[in-house]
């Protein structure tokens, strides 16, 4: 379920998104559609920048610590880095910081936690609908509405993870960009599910909230047949409403020999 900085290679993760992403109009896009947002402005198109990235901050889950996870992005060419804890935003300034002297663009972003009821439902039920989802910061507002869904997550929401609602996402969703987040998404579980009528209507509703410059949906390889499924399923819905795809790596640990090593951090 996870990749380290590399996605299996630098070519291999860049040669993803060129047979991945596609266009409404069924043109292949390389490195990603999304470069075409003015947030990177400045990407090469040909390269493969991570939007996914899990740092030491997304506790007993990611184990990249920031300032060699900057450095080894830096000596592997990356122009540009996100990151996207697990709903919360502590490793913002750190990273924001070394990004600044290595030279990286710094993506600022979080993966939230989201309820399809209400995040101030804590009933036990309420946990079988929690969700993931990708935010990622477009200009200073989107920082500060970004702050400010972590914030009311972590003290209104809090159930077990940090929870948002829809209500609230809508409320603080200027300048933000979203993903559809991995096969922990709330669009990837209705898909698994077979509830494929629901996975368009979750989509709609996001797509209503964002607009269609600011909501993508995001597909992996990481050689799950659950990811194979949600692939082929979010391609035809992007190509059915002109939304566009973006290939991501669900980025946990720094380098390959790693892997064990953030096993082990999962079984505590």
């Amino acid at each position: 379920r996870s990749s380290d900085l590399t996605g299996g290679g630098l070519a291999t993760a860049a040669a993803f998104a060129y047979l991945c992403l596609v266009t409404s109009d069924k043109r292949p896009v390389t490195g990603g559609v999304i470069f075409s947002h003015p947030l990177f402005k400045g990407v090469p198109m040909n390269q493969f920048v991570h939007l996914h990235t899990h740092t030491q901050y997304s506790l007993l889950d990611g184990s990249c610590r920031i300032p060699e996870l900057v450095q080894y992005a830096k000596e592997l060419g990356m122009p540009a880095l996100a990151i996207t804890d697990h709903g919360v935003m502590y490793g913002v300034i750190e990273f924001y910081q070394e990004c600044e002297k290595a030279g990286i663009k710094p993506i600022i972003g979080c993966e939230v936690y989201i309820t399809s009821g209400s995040h101030l439902d804590k009933s036990l039920e309420t946990r079988s609908k929690l969700y993931h989802l990708i935010l990622l910061a477009e200009n200073r507002i989107g920082y500060q509405n970004l702050m400010k869904l972590v914030s009311i997550g972590e003290v209104e929401g809090f159930y077990y993870k940090p929870r948002i609602d829809k209500d609230v996402l809508r409320r603080y969703s200027e300048g933000l960009i979203c993903l559809s987040a991995c096969i922990a998404g709330e669009v990837p579980r209705h898909i698994l599910r077979g509830e494929l009528e629901t996975a368009e209507k979750t989509m709609l509703e996001y797509l209503d909230i964002f607009g269609r410059d600011h909501y993508y949906l995001e597909i992996q390889n990481h050689g799950l047949p659950e990811e194979a499924t949600v692939r082929q399923e979010l391609r035809r819905l992007a190509q059915k409403h002109g939304i566009k795809l973006v290939a991501t790596n669900d980025l946990h640990y720094i380098r390959k020999e790693d892997a064990s090593g953030q096993d082990i951090l999962l079984c505590i």
